[in-house]
């Protein structure tokens, strides 16, 4: 997932800011790895690249929706990820359970990920109907969505991909703060379940659904 910049911008922690700034050095030095991978589907294969607003989820919680979305999609089911890589990566590295059963793809402005070759669907918000003539409209049987910033007129835009994409079961995460309009643009519910990331981001993040969700306790 990412984040926006200048005032809509997650607060980080100070050890935050201190791996980012180690994370920036490693670059520089040519220590972090920013090549497409020999193998695309190995875990970790892809990194958060900070450069771009990316703060991944934990392993727990990258888990915890991958098994939401493919209990939801049901045996061979189609999920789409929207701008939600580390679920999409646990889709298909095949340790959770069920993912054999369903069909998953990534939409995401990274093209590193085109590494995933006809999984990859490059996906830009500010263009949220530019897609693929392949990509039939309501044709997604869960759509997971991160939008990449937390302000209203990105979650408008991606809310109007979501609405192309998904025949009925939205599974939204993004800033609690995001509730009201999360409510209005998509009908969502907020969830009790706390996702969390790999960096200790300051802000609440939550999860929104249109469906009633027992792993997310709604």
């Amino acid at each position: 997932m990412s984040v926006s910049d200048d005032d809509d911008v997650p607060a980080l922690s100070a050890h935050t800011l201190a791996a980012l700034q180690e994370f920036y050095n490693e670059t520089r030095t040519g220590l972090v790895q920013t090549t497409t991978p020999s193998d695309p589907f190995a875990v970790g294969a892809l990194e958060e690249d900070w450069s771009m607003s990316q703060f991944w989820y934990s392993e727990e919680t990258a888990v915890q929706l991958a098994e939401e979305v493919i209990r939801e999609a049901g045996e061979g089911g189609r999920i789409a990820c929207v701008s939600s890589p580390s679920v999409y990566q646990k889709l298909k590295q095949g340790a959770v359970h069920g993912s054999d059963q369903v069909l998953a793809v990534v939409l995401e402005y990274d093209r590193r990920f085109s590494a995933y070759g006809d999984d990859f669907i490059f996906y830009d918000y500010n263009e949220p109907l530019s897609l693929p003539s392949c990509v039939e409209p309501q044709s997604f049987d869960v759509v997971l969505a991160d939008p990449p910033y937390l302000s209203e007129e990105c979650l408008r835009k991606v809310a109007e991909t979501i609405k192309y994409l998904s025949k009925d079961k939205v599974l939204l995460c993004t800033g609690a703060v995001m509730e009201n309009l999360a409510r209005d643009l998509l009908d969502l519910n907020m969830c009790s379940f706390l996702p969390k990331h790999n960096r200790n981001l300051s802000n609440e993040f939550r999860c929104f659904v249109n469906y009633p969700s027992r792993l997310l306790s709604c």
